[in-house]
């Protein structure tokens, strides 16, 4: 594998900000997908999901940079990456795999990837574009082979739609979380509370075009076939998420995929139990089982 010498080859352009560089990939489309990096160690690929932007990994990342070199995407449409005039799943799978290849190229080795929730979908999708992932860890984010269940209810659309109109969109992302999620007041306040909860709210407009793209995502057993590389499907006890109820469908359609479920979790483990979570996260990249 060809590694640059060069930091500006394939659209990366590198500025610091703190203990984080920040760099740009051209996806497939032209879009600049901007990334964050900070850690030391192998190099992993952290993909958030709705309402989010890289701040998202604040929780998280204390207790994988001792150990790896985290790249967190903005995912297009927000933070400090670029968008498009038409929204397509396909797109931020490309988005992934974009960034993926210039972090194995400029770096001379395959990437860990791992994604939450719509992120998990797109880096999904990205593993059956490349050949530079190594492993793969989604959680509850992935096609179903009967995508509706995604579909959200018409009633929270509605709500989320009319919040949005009277420009309230933090009142849209915790309508989202309340109603799809069923997450509870401790939990909710927890978010709020976060770092990163502005930056949900920045991203409120790109709720909807997300999720009418999950409820068209099907499996199809030939794209899951492409992905060879270790899979790990990962979901909460406790969750409400319909990607849970799938996960056994998902895995057999893999050529390599095992299910963890964590213990009195929900769907947001690696913001709320961020340690544990980091530890049996990195198990996985280190192929301890």
């Amino acid at each position: 594998m060809h590694m640059s010498a060069d930091p500006t080859a394939r659209g990366w352009t590198v500025s610091r900000s703190g203990r984080a560089s920040k760099y740009r990939v051209a996806s497939r489309d032209g879009t600049e997908i901007a990334c964050w990096t900070s850690g030391n160690g192998p190099h992993l690929v952290v993909v958030h999901g709705v309402a989010a932007d890289h701040s998202r990994w604040r929780p998280l990342l204390p207790h994988l940079e001792p150990h790896v070199t985290v790249h967190a995407m903005d995912r297009r449409g927000r933070g400090a990456s670029g968008d498009a005039s038409a929204y397509a799943l396909e797109r931020e799978a490309e988005d992934v795999a974009a960034v993926v290849d210039a972090v194995a190229e400029h770096h001379g080795s395959r990437v860990d990837v791992y994604g939450h929730s719509h992120g998990a979908f797109c880096a999904f999708g990205a593993a059956a574009l490349t050949e530079n992932v190594r492993r793969l860890a989604l959680y509850e984010g992935w096609p179903l082979p009967d995508p509706s269940v995604y579909v959200l209810p018409a009633a929270l659309e509605d709500r989320m739609e009319n919040l949005l109109a009277a420009g309230d969109p933090g009142g849209a992302v915790e309508a989202l979380f309340r109603g799809l999620l069923e997450m509870s007041d401790a939990d909710i306040a927890a978010f709020k509370a976060a770092p990163s909860w502005p930056a949900r709210v920045a991203a409120a407009h790109t709720i909807g075009r997300e999720v009418r793209a999950e409820a068209r995502a099907r499996l199809e057993p030939d794209a899951a076939a492409r992905i060879t590389v270790p899979v790990l499907l990962i979901t909460g006890e406790e969750s409400a998420d319909p990607a849970r109820a799938g996960a056994a469908a998902v895995a057999e359609a893999l050529p390599d995929a095992y299910v963890v479920e964590l213990e009195g979790q929900g769907h947001v483990a690696d913001v709320l139990a961020p340690e544990a979570f980091g530890r049996r996260l990195l198990r996985w990249f280190r192929d301890e089982g």
